[in-house]
């Protein structure tokens, strides 16, 4: 695909994009049910999200004792609980919308880069009405690696047809995966991050999504995403 525009901005969706975690609790604690165990509250579900769905099942299952030789069985098991019920609870944070419209409007090429499934994530974009917007969706099942390693973000990246990249999302494992990959990361503060914003490597951060758009200009102008 030709890049259509000035800079490619990948997204991170869960915790940047949308809060998902009510909907992933919902799902975990359907399995726990079927299992017989006591559910898990939304922060420490929230907690276990950032480096894909087995490994949050891994976490889940940890925290009940579950036997680790039934994973993989589990994990389809949160996978096709959450498939038909990924949107129900799920919300865009405030701003997102219109940032988004923005920056492309301005031209610019829009990517998703998360961990989450890719078929899961493309629903919650159509959901949305945000599937237009979105010339590349790299799930964490697409390829054979998940971030933090920087082939996802990347391929992204490759798909927009962009020799410029920002990438923008909430977590450590997001700025791992911008720094492996040596492109500016915008840091949202308002996600699922587990450590101070001053512990996390960031070329800008943001709390508002209404200030978004202007963090980017500043850092296409600055020469950040070359």
């Amino acid at each position: 695909m030709e890049g259509r525009g000035v800079t490619a901005i990948i997204f991170d969706l869960d915790g940047t994009l949308v809060d998902s975690a009510p909907d992933i609790q919902a799902a975990a604690n359907r399995m726990l049910k079927a299992e017989r165990c006591k559910p898990l509250d939304l922060a420490t579900i929230t907690s276990f999200i950032g480096n894909g769905l087995p490994k949050l099942v891994e976490r889940v299952m940890a925290a009940r004792d579950l036997d680790p030789a039934r994973h993989g069985y589990l994990t389809a098991r949160v996978s096709g609980f959450y498939a038909t019920a990924s949107s129900e609870l799920t919300v865009l944070y405030p701003g997102v919308r219109a940032a988004l419209e923005h920056l492309y409007g301005e031209g610019h090429a829009l990517g998703l880069c998360t961990n989450k499934p890719e078929e899961p994530a493309r629903a919650i974009l159509a959901d949305f009405g945000l599937a237009h917007l979105f010339d590349a969706v790299i799930g964490g099942d697409t390829l054979e690696v998940k971030k933090p390693d920087a082939a996802p973000l990347r391929a992204a990246a490759e798909a927009l047809g962009e020799a410029r990249v920002i990438y923008v999302g909430d977590s450590e494992v997001d700025a791992a995966t911008a720094k492996a990959a040596a492109v500016p990361f915008v840091l949202f503060t308002e996600g699922y991050r587990k450590s101070p914003i001053t512990e996390i490597r960031h070329d800008v951060a943001f709390a508002d999504f209404a200030n978004l758009p202007a963090l980017i200009a500043g850092l296409v102008a600055g020469g950040a995403a070359a």
